[in-house]
């Protein structure tokens, strides 16, 4: 089974962008991007979760939790399209 993509936008405390954003890179296992952003939110991260793992509990339980955010919005991704040939 393939790994289950979301994609997680984070609100952060002011002036914990960053310091939010080298942690996610440095301690949660399963990130392999974190960008900074403008807008409503200031990064937003991909996750590769096991197939088996509940990405309710994953948010919850582990992003949240991290000191300096303040809010997260979650996106489940289905389908990754790539060029083809």
């Amino acid at each position: 089974m393939e790994p289950k993509t979301i994609f997680v936008q984070f609100k952060c405390k002011l002036g914990r962008a960053y310091e939010v954003a080298a942690r996610l890179v440095d301690e949660i296992e399963n990130t392999p991007q974190v960008y900074s952003t403008s807008g409503e939110y200031d990064l937003i991260a991909r996750f590769h979760l096991d197939p088996d793992q509940d990405p309710g509990l994953f948010v919850t339980e582990t992003l949240q939790r991290i000191d300096g955010v303040a809010e997260t919005y979650t996106i489940i991704g289905f389908n990754a399209f790539t060029p083809r040939g």
